[in-house]
């Protein structure tokens, strides 16, 4: 993976963008980047013929600062009408998880990050419970527990807020947060908040999913991540995962199983939203693995 080290070649940048399809966007960013020194490392784009939109990521080693490589990709998106984002690639973006009883998934993101392989810096935990708060000085990450009830759901969610802003957070992962967050909150994060939940076939909803799907004798247990909207549970899909069981399977090995499922479909869509893979395309997503 990239990191965000200077090179003997200068600075390995990631540039994203999206605009309406149309000839020569390729062959001008290409141009761009080569002007500018520019040595592309890797190239992926993609036209959407249902939205007329166009998808690309680029990653490129330039010794040119972000000042000299922002000044002509503003001139560029004039031309184009480009939405498009610039950073260091393998930069650690900031991360806040929440959290509520069930450690698995949180324990997954701070262990991979920990590891080096999760291009993620976790600055902090925030759950309405205090079980995680041994979990997370393990990792010496700091805990904040704000309890949610109806009288006090507003100002938790003001104070969640608050520390997205006093902690310069970039992204907001909800690790089995068992809260549903306003409409308000949702369009306060578009676009950089993460929800893992279960999914499957049929769909069962309540506390107990798991003895639900052993009652009904499932074949499938599954998870989906995808970014938090104001529809519950129907934002952008960024990853999902199925682990394929049979009649010989408890109640508990359904749990085990899909608290697996969970923390790998996360744990994709978490890098891959960091690394600059994951483009919003209406009420889809365009995932550059």
């Amino acid at each position: 993976m990239a990191t965000t080290d200077d090179t003997a070649s200068g600075t390995h940048w990631v540039l994203t963008l999206s605009c309406p399809d149309r000839p020569g966007i390729v062959h001008a960013v290409a141009g761009l980047l080569a002007e500018h020194g520019g040595n592309i490392t890797e190239s992926q784009q993609f036209g959407d013929a249902l939205s007329g939109l166009f998808f690309m990521r680029v990653q490129v080693t330039s010794a040119a600062s972000r000042a000299e490589l922002e000044g002509p990709l503003t001139e560029l998106a004039q031309r184009f009408s480009l939405d498009w984002e610039l950073d260091v690639a393998g930069r650690p973006v900031r991360t806040l998880v929440l959290g509520s009883t069930a450690a698995h998934c949180l324990n997954d993101l701070a262990f991979r990050q920990r590891s080096e392989k999760l291009p993620i810096e976790i600055v902090a935990v925030v759950s309405n419970h205090t079980v995680l708060a041994e979990l997370a000085a393990f990792y010496g990450i700091d805990f904040h527990h704000v309890p949610v009830t109806a009288a006090t759901k507003p100002a938790a969610e003001a104070r969640l807020l608050e520390l997205v802003e006093e902690l310069d957070v970039e992204l907001v992962v909800l690790a089995r947060y068992m809260q549903i967050l306003s409409p308000d909150l949702c369009a306060r994060l578009a676009g950089r908040a993460i929800n893992i939940h279960h999914s499957f076939l049929p769909s069962f909803k309540g506390a107990r999913p798991y003895a639900q799907a052993h009652d009904r004798g499932v074949k499938l247990i599954g998870a989906t991540a995808h970014y938090v909207t104001g529809d519950l549970d129907e934002g952008p899909i960024i990853e999902q995962d199925v682990e394929r069981v049979d009649h010989t399977r408890t109640v508990e090995d359904l749990v085990a199983l899909g608290q697996d499922v969970e923390r790998r479909a996360l744990a994709r869509a978490v890098r891959w939203h960091a690394e600059h893979r994951v483009l919003l395309d209406g009420h889809r997503t365009i995932v550059f693995r």
